[in-house]
């Protein structure tokens, strides 16, 4: 009977023992929120939420316009450099005249005597023809290049000129850049964003 009850009470400390284990090991691991059946489950946790991000506010370029050419040639400087180049083209052209009317009478010269000179003198008035007509060559090539000479050295200040006076609108405006529209460069322009300079321009360059 004493060795039954012994046996009984050690199956009782033992079981104890095994519900205080049981208990911590509980404890220990992390709560498990269960879901009944039937009910939707909560994914806020496992799905985040996406919303459509605004996008980044992009200013509006503006930009001016006019004709490049119209208001170069509409400052004052610019008929004096015409002016300047047509009188060296007229004395260009009469020193060609001058030189073309000699090389003519030498030649109709040479023309009528060529069968009565001797040999060696048909040769030399044949070699002056040709090195005449040479030099007149050579004459109208730097004639043409020095005219275009002339013409971009007094043309070199206007441009810039006219660009500083571009640049000092841009700036007063917020203009992003100026379009030159010769040539039907731009056929169309919306007019909410671009702004015409022309007369602006001309009426800076006429002080």
């Amino acid at each position: 009977m004493k060795k039954h009850l012994l046996t009984l009470l050690s199956l009782l400390a033992l079981t104890a023992s095994a519900q205080t284990d049981t208990l911590r090991t509980a404890a220990s691991v992390p709560a498990v929120a269960v879901t009944p059946v039937g009910s939707p489950a909560d994914t806020s946790a496992a799905t985040p939420v996406v919303t459509p991000s605004s996008p980044a506010a992009v200013p509006a370029i503006r930009f001016g316009y006019l004709s490049y050419e119209t208001a170069l040639k509409a400052m004052p400087q610019y008929a004096l450099l015409q002016q300047r180049l047509d009188e060296l083209r007229k004395a260009y052209d009469q020193e060609a005249q001058r030189v073309e009317q000699e090389f003519n009478e030498k030649y109709e010269a040479f023309l009528e005597g060529q069968r009565d000179f001797p040999r060696t003198i048909l040769l030399k008035r044949q070699t002056e023809l040709e090195q005449l007509m040479q030099r007149n060559i050579a004459f109208k090539a730097q004639m043409r290049q020095e005219l275009q000479d002339v013409e971009n050295d007094g043309l070199m200040p206007l441009r810039a000129r006219l660009n500083e006076t571009l640049a000092v609108l841009a700036q007063r405006y917020g203009l992003a850049l100026v379009i030159n529209t010769d040539a039907n460069a731009c056929p169309f322009i919306d007019p909410v964003m671009g702004r015409d300079i022309q007369e602006e321009v001309l009426a800076l360059l006429s002080r």
